[in-house]
């Protein structure tokens, strides 16, 4: 039987993209066939060992270059931007898995899956981005999305508010308006690929909405109370509005979280 965290060891302290692609996509299928054993052994490894590849080269967001999507270098690096944070969200997958333990199954079989699906996702978006002669480690990337992860290390309430349900969840705000702009460009390529990240991302969403409640039902605390106090106190600044509210329902906020991060917009 293969184990799942010593799988997730392998993916978070070795920096082998082939490797890690590889890994992870095997250990879906262990999971699907019911080959996984999800006993805990070790404890986890601190995540600041956490490693990986020496490319792309990673500065503060501030300091990214601004390019417009209009040239064929900006095209490259809106492109190479979207890779990276699918080649993160990878390690965010097993991160979360592996970090925390003691939990259903069903909780590892769950972001197992998302693992699987961003693999799917850095992998679309790679062969994409060498069509406009660009591979990913070219240009630098930020580190913004791993901020959190570190942030949240020893919390998972707080992983599930900050990562999926408050990163991610920003996908279903802002991808709508990048389809909307490659469309305008004639992209069709990248519109397909964009639709199909955007629908799984949605996914990913109501499963943090959906371990989020479970881990507040364990602990006897209002959802929508402790997602406000965990939001004010991990993320640097409110989160930005406008809000797909249609698309955040589905993923699972609820309308008291919503009219408190829309309110926060208007002060």
């Amino acid at each position: 039987m293969k184990n799942i965290f010593r799988t997730a060891e392998n993916c978070l302290f070795h920096a082998s993209i082939p490797e890690k692609l590889s890994q992870t996509h095997q250990a879906w299928q262990f999971c699907k066939d019911g080959l996984l054993s999800y006993e805990s052994i070790d404890k986890p490894k601190p995540i600041n060992a956490t490693r990986f590849p020496d490319k792309p080269l990673w500065l503060p967001p501030k300091q990214m270059p601004r390019r417009q999507l209009t040239t064929p270098e900006g095209l490259a690096a809106f492109f190479h931007a979207l890779v990276h944070i699918e080649f993160v969200a990878i390690y965010l997958a097993w991160d979360i898995i592996y970090r925390f333990r003691g939990l259903p199954n069903e909780f590892y079989r769950d972001w197992l899956r998302v693992a699987d699906e961003e693999a799917q996702h850095f992998t679309l978006l790679r062969n994409h981005l060498a069509t406009l002669g660009c591979d990913y480690g070219d240009l630098p990337a930020h580190g913004g999305l791993w901020d959190h992860a570190q942030d949240t290390h020893s919390d998972l309430l707080a992983r599930l508010a900050i990562v999926p349900r408050c990163l991610e969840a920003r996908g279903l705000d802002v991808t709508p308006a990048m389809i909307e702009k490659l469309e305008a460009l004639g992209h069709t390529q990248g519109v397909t690929i964009l639709t199909r990240i955007l629908n799984d991302e949605v996914g990913h969403v109501q499963l943090g909405s959906k371990w989020f409640e479970y881990q507040c039902r364990q602990q006897s605390l209002d959802p929508s109370e402790t997602y406000k106090k965990l939001i004010n106190h991990y993320f640097k600044g409110k989160p930005k509005g406008p809000f797909n509210r249609e698309m955040r329902i589905i993923a699972g906020f609820s309308d008291a979280e919503l009219d408190w991060l829309e309110y926060e917009q208007k002060q």
